[in-house]
């Protein structure tokens, strides 16, 4: 600093007992903002410490890891009074492989689902007999060898429109055309691989208008979908009961000649449709299912879950009991191995699942499909729903006193996740517990993704929601599902899940009960025969073996259960 002359007097004019007295204040001062300075640090190690301890007292229930892809939660830290097992996760036991059922040779920035499901969805049911795992490992081995424009592909295309097998290829091709709804493209999807495995052969997907769209790539290195200069690829719209190649109608045709001395068609069309006749219902009989073998192409066109009906054939029965032990599994796991997302439906179920349910103590998923004619939302539906959400305990009661302000809090919340056609049932189940408080003082909260008003099968953004949407159910702790629905079917499958299964309403009443526990976690196929092939009559097909019986939704329908169940 620069200072005039007469700074520098005034400087050197001062009393030097005032100096000796302003440095004893200062040094005064000094001291009271040390004590100072030394409180604020003694205050704010007392402030971390107690935080801490609050911290690994109480963590919170929502943590998250942070990864490159995706986000990953943690299950809820506060108790579950779950009906179906521990559903607790740690996040670092994860099995991103699902115990073997899935290859590790996928590239999984393609398809983020595949590998992070394990992270949202429950942890598998059972685990996957080890003849399974061996034979889903041999199956991707057969399908990179025989896969499309391999070698072995190109041979046996080259048999198509003559008799028989007359290829030095060892490789044999069921195609699945795709068809009808997404709930039912999924089953029968789940149907048609089944069959793949027990008769050695590749199965080739149709990918239709949207299945690109909808799903990765289930199998290592390989494509499952038929390519679009597939021969005949243009005509499948119009296969029917009816076609030339039709095996139905070849029988009908061959009625008085012993089916062992025929020689099929090199391609052969399967109408496994709801309408099918009793001509199409013997691919279900052992003695035709020899003579299907001699054909290298098996195109398929069908919309049930045929699966129940395969556990009736002799000639499939070990294998079925080796790859299955539990004999209500096989959607479950064929399911989990098939069905991946892809990205930007996975982005649809992971901001939905991050925003609204990953805090919830329990996530309880209900599924309403109407059947009725006419604008919703219906009473009837609605008294339906809350009379078996409430007998079940799956939701809290209310307490309708209008004097009632709240009632003892609870650390417990509820995530209520509605899928339905339309917002009606939503928005009246919100005010129920919006407007008067729970009896047990739990926190409910009712959320619903999207309301197409009706289905759009033909739509791809409407398929990718409802699978969205599926697989959103399939993360919840339990599931109420609705009669006949294949998009519950999917849900409970995926998911590992009973559902409680809401009766079908008549003359627009609510059935008393409302709902029933279903025996097993698997679909139901809705048009079965009733045939019994070696004593050529009609039989209950739902009485021949204890695990498979009628559905509780479909009297007349067939479903697999586990026996000990």
């Amino acid at each position: 600093m620069r200072h005039t002359e007469d700074d520098h007097k005034n400087l050197w004019d001062k009393d030097p007992l005032s100096d000796l007295k302003n440095n004893q204040e200062m040094k005064c001062g000094f001291s009271s903002i040390r004590v100072m300075g030394m409180f604020a640090v003694l205050m704010m190690f007392i402030s971390v410490v107690f935080s801490v301890s609050v911290v690994l007292r109480d963590p919170p229930s929502d943590a998250v890891i942070e990864g490159s892809d995706v986000w990953i939660p943690q299950w809820n830290s506060d108790p579950v009074d779950s009906k179906d097992g521990d559903l607790h996760r740690d996040i670092e036991a994860v099995d991103k492989l699902l115990s073997g059922l899935l290859s590790a040779k996928h590239e999984e920035g393609s398809c983020l689902s595949r590998y992070n499901s394990a992270s949202y969805q429950r942890k598998l049911a059972y685990q996957p007999s080890s003849y399974l795992i061996s034979k889903l490992r041999s199956y991707e081995d057969l399908h990179k060898r025989c896969g499309v424009y391999t070698e072995s592909y190109n041979k046996t295309l080259e048999q198509l429109g003559s008799n028989g097998s007359s290829s030095s290829s060892d490789c044999k091709y069921v195609v699945w055309i795709s068809f009808s709804g997404l709930g039912n493209r999924i089953l029968t999807l789940a149907s048609a691989f089944l069959y793949a495995l027990l008769t050695n052969r590749v199965l080739l997907v149709d990918p239709g208008t949207d299945m690109a769209d909808l799903f990765c790539e289930p199998f290592p290195e390989v494509s499952w979908f038929l390519p679009q200069d597939f021969p005949l690829k243009h005509k499948f719209s119009k296969f029917n009961h009816n076609s030339p190649n039709c095996y139905g109608k070849i029988m009908k045709n061959n009625r008085s000649t012993d089916p062992s001395g025929m020689i099929l068609p090199s391609l052969v069309y399967l109408h496994l449709v709801h309408d099918y006749d009793d001509d199409d219902k013997l691919f279900f009989c052992d003695q035709h299912q020899s003579l299907l073998h001699q054909s290298p192409w098996l195109v398929m066109k069908t919309d049930n879950y045929f699966v129940p009906s395969l556990f009736l054939i002799p000639s499939f029965e070990k294998e079925l009991h080796d790859l299955f032990p539990n004999k209500d599994t096989v959607f479950h796991f064929l399911g989990r191995y098939l069905i991946h997302p892809v990205n930007s439906v996975w982005g649809l179920i992971t901001r939905y699942y991050q925003a609204y349910l990953a805090r919830a103590s329990e996530r309880i998923g209900i599924q309403i499909r109407v059947f009725d004619t006419g604008t919703g939302p219906f009473q009837h539906i609605l008294d339906q729903v809350l009379d078996c959400t409430l007998k079940e305990n799956l939701l809290p009661q209310t307490e309708r006193r209008t004097n009632v302000v709240g009632l003892a809090s609870s650390r417990k919340s509820k995530a209520v996740l509605i899928t339905s056609l339309t917002a009606g049932y939503f928005e009246k189940l919100r005010d129920i517990y919006w407007e008067n408080p729970t009896v047990t003082g739990e926190r409910v909260s009712f959320y619903q993704p999207s309301h197409e008003e009706h289905q759009q099968t033909e739509k791809s953004i409407h398929n990718q929601k409802a699978l969205a949407e599926m697989y959103l159910l399939s993360t919840t702790n339990v599931v109420v599902t609705s009669s006949w629905s294949t998009f519950g079917y999917v849900a409970q499958g995926l998911g590992g899940l009973k559902p409680w299964i809401l009766y079908k309403p008549e003359n627009r009443t609510a059935p008393n009960p409302p709902c029933g526990r279903a025996m097993s976690m698997e679909p139901c196929f809705h048009a079965p025969p009733f045939y019994d092939c070696k004593a050529k009559k009609g039989v209950d097909t739902g009485k021949l073996v204890p695990h498979v019986r009628h559905c509780e939704d479909m009297a007349w329908g067939l479903k697999l259960v586990d026996q000990q169940d």
